[in-house]
């Protein structure tokens, strides 16, 4: 297995030193686009001056994004056979290193990005807003950092997609060599296209996971930064400002009591992998519920918002109702998702039984099941949309 492994980690060091290479070179040419187009230094009236925020923000966003795939690729090169020698012998003790090097990449990615972001606050304040700055000067602030997160997606989108396609490229050309024209079996040994296909998971769904996971959160945190600037009673308190980078933190010291639910012994053989992940997850979604709750209080007992022409006047407990309705939709969807696809429920084992009269049943109750399986999802997300307005 070591022997094994090392090919696949020389393999995705291969894949995301070129990938890298050329992401750099776009990046590069995409700086020198938005210093000319959205800094504008030379524009009349330009607060920027001759430094270009927008662009520093954009570069140091996906250079940390790229940080965050490579790490993540790293940690699972480095557990991917822990946790294969660990699982020949108790699939639960397999597991448990799993996700500890999920924590890892997790923890990680979170508290660089919180990390990174506040530094930048921190260094662009002084030279934007200044001491006596007004409203205007703190919006541009969060519009300057919004590069921040702009630079996190752009990574993403090449991490995922560059990835995603070496990842299903090798898989079917490992298939078709080895399957079909060797009848070989799934991941031979004898099958040298299994080593690519491997590397392909790891680049595909660890390191461009990673990267769309950073790019995710840095670039909700920095809309949330740019639409709170709007409120004037926010802008008045600075401290109010960094309501959501707070409710970020607020989440690391939640994951950080929730993962021990995934490693409790108490409940014996029933406590599977799945119940455990499913447990964690209701218990984080709890936790963090209580937890939003102490950071209101940093905010103003109203706030006015301007959109699409009308005016919103939101409180701090409405606006804990919206982090709460964002939470449990997502714990919805989760088990939503995961009645759908398991085979402990009835819509799997119902297509598992049409195979019985040919392949036109299972693709018809696939197909079905799959339609039926966006309903919950689509009235969880309309709900919090309307429960937000």
């Amino acid at each position: 297995m070591t022997e094994v492994n090392e090919m696949i980690k020389k393999g995705s060091d291969t894949f995301l030193a070129k990938e890298y290479t050329y992401l750099a070179i776009f990046c590069v040419v995409f700086a020198i686009v938005l210093t000319t187009t959205v800094d504008q230094p030379w524009a009349e009236g330009s607060k920027s001056g001759w430094f270009p925020f927008t662009t520093f923000a954009f570069l140091v966003g996906a250079v940390t994004s790229m940080v965050s795939g490579f790490i993540g690729m790293k940690i699972a090169t480095n557990c991917n056979y822990k946790v294969t020698a660990a699982c020949a012998d108790d699939k639960i003790k397999g597991f448990k290193i799993a996700f500890m090097g999920g924590q890892v990449l997790g923890f990680m990615l979170v508290g660089l990005a919180l990390l990174i972001l506040e530094i930048l606050i921190l260094c662009y304040r002084p030279a934007i807003v200044g001491k006596n700055g007004n409203a205007s000067d703190v919006r541009l602030l969060f519009e300057y950092l919004s590069g921040y997160g702009l630079g996190g997606s752009t990574v993403a989108l090449f991490g995922r997609v560059g990835g995603g396609i070496y990842t299903k490229a090798a898989d079917v050309g490992a298939d078709l060599a080895g399957k079909v024209a060797q009848g070989l079996p799934e991941d031979s040994p004898l099958n040298p296209g299994t080593i690519a296909d491997n590397v392909g998971d790891n680049v595909g769904d660890i390191a461009g996971m990673g990267a769309d996971l950073f790019g995710s959160l840095a670039e909700s945190t920095c809309a949330a930064l740019v639409v709170s600037s709007t409120c004037m009673e926010l802008v008045e308190m600075p401290d109010a400002m960094y309501f959501p980078l707070v409710i970020t933190g607020c989440g690391i010291c939640v994951s950080f009591l929730s993962i021990w639910f995934a490693h409790m012994e108490c409940f014996g053989d029933s406590y599977t992998v799945d119940r455990r992940l499913f447990l964690q997850v209701v218990m984080s979604t709890i936790l963090m519920t209580g937890a939003v709750i102490p950071p209101i209080y940093m905010l103003p007992d109203t706030m006015n918002f301007e959109f699409g022409g009308d005016n919103y006047v939101a409180t701090p407990w409405k606006i804990f109702g919206c982090i709460a309705m964002g939470l449990w939709s997502g714990l919805i969807i989760g088990g939503s998702t995961e009645y759908y696809t398991s085979n402990a429920y009835s819509p799997v084992q119902d297509i598992a039984r049409s195979t019985k009269y040919g392949p036109a049943p299972v693709i018809i109750k696939g197909l079905a099941l799959g339609y039926l399986s966006n309903i919950i999802p689509i009235f969880a997300l309309c709900a919090t949309i309307l429960v937000a307005f």
